[in-house]
């Protein structure tokens, strides 16, 4: 530091050669959008849910078995405290769930005033996808049991399919628990 120079423009001094150094922010054009959701695995079908309808993710939990409910009905669990429906999501569909009981996950979802956890095969953490591979799929056009929930797909090996649990909790098929 010279003499002549005060704290002040020392600074100044270290911000202009900051800056001429600095590297550029990418533009907007050359930024690419992606999208992200929780994967999961429903028999063979592999699904993708939008990361803000899970709540969660949690292994399988011991439940409460409950009398009068549909066989997709696994009982409630405690999770803190509150009362979670485990759903059977493969039941539900009519498929079997898998026997390796040490991959099932549930996925809580809290959507309104429903909170439920749907049980799965296996959940294999967070995907990424660009926004721009999304293909929109009406309903009827998807080959899945669950063809009501799915929104889109991301194509590739394997085929991600963009499931909605918000779409499902409104669903008049699985709000009718009673046997």
């Amino acid at each position: 530091m010279t003499e002549s120079q005060t704290a002040f423009e020392l600074l100044l001094d270290i911000d202009r050669r900051c800056r001429l150094l600095a590297a550029d922010l990418p533009s907007q054009e050359t930024r690419s959008h992606s999208w992200s959701g929780i994967g999961f695995r429903l028999a063979e079908h592999w699904y993708v849910a939008p990361m803000g309808e899970v709540a969660e993710v949690m292994h399988e939990p011991r439940c409460t078995l409950m009398p009068g409910v549909k066989p997709w009905v696994r009982g409630v669990a405690n999770l803190r405290g509150r009362l979670l429906p485990v759903i059977d999501l493969c039941g539900f569909f009519g498929h079997t769930l898998s026997v390796v009981r040490k991959q099932r996950r549930v996925l809580v979802i809290e959507h309104e005033d429903m909170f439920v956890g749907l049980l799965v095969d296996e959940v294999v953490g967070l995907q990424h996808f660009a926004q721009d591979l999304l293909e929109r799929i009406p309903p009827e056009a998807s080959t899945t049991s669950g063809a009501a929930f799915i929104q889109g797909q991301f194509s590739g090996d394997p085929l991600w399919q963009v499931f909605s649990p918000f779409a499902l909790a409104r669903a008049p098929d699985f709000l009718d628990v009673a046997a």
